[in-house]
This record gives structure tokens, sequence and C-alpha cells, in this order.
């Protein structure tokens, strides 16, 4: 891992569609509107988009905290553009302010908090889950 600067910035954009609605995840007699696990997934994209460049080979950075508000209904068919900036790193862990729009207003903010892995430890990690017994929830 390279040292990631304060102030870094990512952005992450994509149309809405039937499957990114709240229909989809919640209640089928929702309204046709953009659904916050959606806008939550454009923030992390952008968020990861903003570190990127100083990941070494071998390595990403996972989602580990999120804690925003969706402030307004978006329809299918509009844009939506979601923006992220660092604002704190210790060690590993990378701290985010995010924002999401759509073509009209914003429509989203919070913070949000990613951990840099080694993809090639996570793999052997979770290999060791799938031959361990498993254990009813």
């Amino acid at each position: 891992m390279q040292d990631i600067p304060l102030g870094a910035k990512g952005s992450f954009a994509m149309l809405v569609g039937p499957s990114h609605l709240a229909s989809q995840f919640k209640d089928n007699i929702l309204p046709p509107v953009f659904a916050t696990p959606m806008m939550v997934l454009i923030m992390e994209n952008a968020a990861l988009n903003a570190v990127r460049q100083y990941l070494d080979p071998g390595e990403s950075a996972v989602g580990t905290k999120v804690d925003v508000t969706h402030m307004a209904a978006t329809p299918v068919g509009h844009r939506v553009r979601a923006e992220a900036e660092v604002v704190g790193v210790a060690g590993r862990q990378i701290q985010f302010r995010v924002a999401a729009w759509d073509e009209a207003e914003q429509i989203g903010a919070g913070t949000h908090e990613r951990m840099i892995v080694d993809i090639e430890r996570l793999g052997k990690r979770l290999a060791g889950k799938q031959a361990a017994p498993s254990r009813r929830v």
C-alpha cells in the first residue's frame, strides 16, 4: 500500500434501471425509485475509485462501515453520481465523506470506511471458512 493522501477523490455514475429499484429489494408495491442499497453501492464504488491508484498489485479495499442518509427519491431512467473524498487514514483503514446526486438534486450523504486487504490472504481465509463445518445461524 502506498501513502493515501487526505483529499483524494473518486466518483462513480450509473443510469437507474429496473433492477436498481426499491421495489426489487423490499416490497413490490413501492414506487419505481432508486433503492438505498444501490445508492450505497455507487458511494462505495466512488470510494474505491478514490484510492485505487494507491493500491499495490494484489490489494483491494473492502467496505467495513457505512453511515449514510438517503434524502431524495430518484426515478428510473435518471443518471445518478456519487463522489467520495478521503478524510482520514489510519494504517489500512480509510475514512471517506460520500455524497450522491441525481439529475435534479442531492440524494444522499454520509461517511464510509474501507480496509485495505491482500486479496490472496483474504482468499485463503475464505477457503478455510468453506472447509469448516457449517454452523446454523
